[in-house]
């Protein structure tokens, strides 16, 4: 009996002590910590193994180089760094990516914004006109840049006879090959292509807007430049920091468009970084001063990634005040500033506008004329018809290229060569297709993108919906760590990587192999995915989440059946965005792949050029079927690609 008791005693202790070790734990690691890890694990051993360590690698690989006349590699500190400070193309590649940032994303905020006020408010065929604006956003960059630059062609190209017939120019230009006109060239083709990011965000900030402020600020007489200066300005003030910062990071970090329109010529004149960098370390077998010369901007990205994800992350936003440190009261500042500079923009504006106003009220009184004031119903047609007049020309301007595509894919060799009916085939003939699909690997590159991206966007979403949900519904220690080293990670450039990355690759065997893209395309793919589910998730109820677990299900369970279904809008939306960035990645299957089998079709399409040879006709043709897939996805399933865009990466 004794005995018994005493096993009893004993076995209740043991239970108290082992209560305590899982309470201590659990106090270290977090309530749900056991529950999380499976969720959370295959995205940690992402962003360690892939982003992390080649990371650092690349920090450690700077500091070395490689020596000529052994080849073996020598530590060197900080000298690839110091040489740099008088390395002529460096200095030149900076001056151009500094241009080329700030002018292309000046124009992409002001072109993006217009084209969202046009389209804000009622329009006929509102959702056609805003899908025709996306376009140019989902068509892979390689189309994009051959594309336009068989549009500057001095000698085939549609650009030139366009311009003359219009009379703006008396003569021929040579778009790309004269050193003042190619940085302009390009700037150009990156607004086209970027300004469909602006125009969805911004047309979404300006949905958040209440109308009842516009409608009180008209009956008090404010006029259109008052409205927009003092309600959509402050109202638009987060979505515009976070697109234009976005936007900043990845046209700084510009690499294939350039690459494939100029190679970064004419003379240097296109030369950003991220080449100067890929022709260090990878043409020139340089490693150590290619790295140097990606990192080197590493602080100045780290300093806009971190702003970044302040104001992206909705918890610093909501304790900002109350946690507020000299950084955010220098933001503080610079927003007061910008404000200021905003006001000092708008003043001529607003002279202008009330100088006009009164002048043709004057005319009016001189000659006797009192027009009776316009019904509501009235002012709302002009204003369609004057919104629909505006958007004209910038229609024009999106689709022109998409119409080249098309026009150019349809005609013979012939028929280009001779340069006769430039804007219309004639006859009209499936030739280019034909030989495109007899004479070249077209379907071979095909295969490989459509294995790469399917297999990659899966791995990142299935990754991406799991760390998501864990973060939205799990208590556990680094949470909220994760949450800021995904948005790091999905905002770290992909020039800081793809060099340590092929040194890694290549020492593991996987270089030149499909391994080599499934496995480094999540680290763009899932970090961006898991950003747009959290928004997601945390909108989702968490009380249906609890009934089904009183009912017996579990927590993986819960998850499967209820809360997934319900995101089924952003899993949609990421899987497409996923899908679209793998099928039109460039840098990554440029540097990783060399065998001719396994190249996929961005890089495939390049090498249908011969020297100086383009054949516009096969070029065109394999552009419009590489366009074609995702332009019908896109058609499909739009409405959810703007949901889940604006409600995840916006809204956080």
């Amino acid at each position: 009996m004794d005995k018994r008791l005493e096993l009893e005693v004993s076995s209740t202790l043991s239970r108290g002590s082992a209560a305590n070790h899982t309470r201590r734990i659990e106090r270290l690691l977090g309530r749900d910590w056991r529950i999380a890890l499976p969720f959370v694990l295959p995205v940690v051993i992402i962003m360690v193994g892939l982003i992390a360590w080649p990371f650092i690698n690349a920090i450690l690989l700077s500091m070395t180089t490689r020596s000529l006349i052994n080849g073996t590699t020598q530590y060197v500190g900080m000298s690839n760094y110091a040489r740099l400070l008088t390395d002529t193309d460096f200095i030149v590649s900076v001056k151009n990516t500094l241009t080329f940032t700030f002018a292309s994303v000046g124009v992409k905020f002001v072109v993006g914004m217009g084209i969202a006020l046009l389209l804000h408010g009622k329009l006929p065929f509102r959702n056609v006109l805003t899908g025709l604006m996306l376009l140019p956003w989902i068509v892979p960059e390689v189309v994009t840049a051959l594309t336009w630059r068989s549009i500057y062609d001095p000698i085939f190209g549609g650009l030139n006879p366009l311009l003359q017939g219009l009379g703006l120019i008396s003569r021929p230009m040579a778009w790309l090959a004269e050193p003042a006109l190619a940085m302009p060239s390009v700037i150009a083709v990156n607004v086209w292509k970027g300004i469909p990011f602006y125009t969805i965000l911004l047309l979404a900030g300006l949905k958040a807007i209440d109308r009842e402020q516009y409608e009180a600020a008209e009956v008090d007489g404010a006029s259109v430049i008052q409205r927009f200066r003092h309600i959509t300005l402050p109202g638009l003030r987060y979505v515009i920091i976070v697109t234009v910062l976005l936007s900043f990071i990845s046209t700084f970090n510009t690499f294939g468009l350039i690459y494939l329109m100029t190679g970064g010529g004419p003379g240097g004149a296109t030369r950003l970084f991220s080449i100067l960098a890929y022709e260090k370390a990878i043409i020139g077998l340089r490693f150590g001063p290619g790295v140097a010369t990606a990192l080197s901007i590493a602080p100045f990205m780290a300093l806009i990634i971190f702003v970044l994800s302040r104001i992206m992350q909705p918890e610093t936003r909501a304790h900002l005040k109350k946690n507020e440190t000299i950084f955010d009261r220098v933001l503080g500042w610079l927003g007061k500033l910008l404000v200021a500079l905003l006001d000092l923009l708008f003043l001529p504006f607003e002279w202008v506008n009330e100088q006009l106003g009164r002048l043709i009220k004057s005319v009016a009184h001189l000659v006797n004329y009192h027009p009776q004031p316009l019904k509501r119903s009235e002012r709302e047609r002009v204003g369609i018809v004057t919104r629909l007049v505006l958007l004209l020309p910038i229609l024009v301007f999106v689709l022109f290229p998409f119409y080249w595509i098309i026009i150019t894919s349809f005609k013979t060799d012939l028929q280009i060569q001779r340069y006769t009916s430039i804007f219309w085939p004639e006859p009209w003939t499936l030739e280019q297709h034909r030989s495109l699909l007899q004479d070249t690997p077209f379907l071979t590159w095909f295969r490989n993108t459509a294995i790469v991206a399917t297999t990659s966007t899966a791995l990142s979403v299935i990754v991406a919906a799991l760390a998501a949900y864990a973060i939205a519904r799990l208590k556990f220690t680094g949470s909220g760590l994760l949450t800021t080293l995904l948005l790091i990670t999905y905002l770290l450039p992909g020039s800081l990587l793809f060099i340590p990355l092929y040194r890694i690759l290549t020492d593991i065997g996987v270089i030149n192999s499909y391994g080599a893209l499934i496995l480094t395309y999540p680290t763009f793919l899932m970090p961006f995915a898991t950003w747009v589910m959290l928004g997601y998730f945390r909108s989702i109820p968490v009380d249906l989440e609890e009934a089904a677990m009183i009912d017996g299900a579990n927590r993986f369970v819960a998850f499967w059946r209820v809360t997934l279904p319900l995101a089924a809008p952003a899993l949609l939306s990421v899987t497409l965005f996923a899908f679209t960035n793998a099928w039109n990645e460039f840098l990554f299957a440029f540097v990783f792949i060399t065998s001719e089998n396994l190249k996929t079709l961005p890089v495939g399409l390049q090498l249908l050029v011969f020297g100086d040879i383009y054949p516009w006709g096969k070029l065109m043709s394999a552009s419009l079927l590489m366009a074609i897939p995702v332009v019908i996805v896109y058609i499909y399933a739009q409405r959810y690609l703007v949901e889940g865009l604006t409600a995840g990466s916006v809204k956080g």
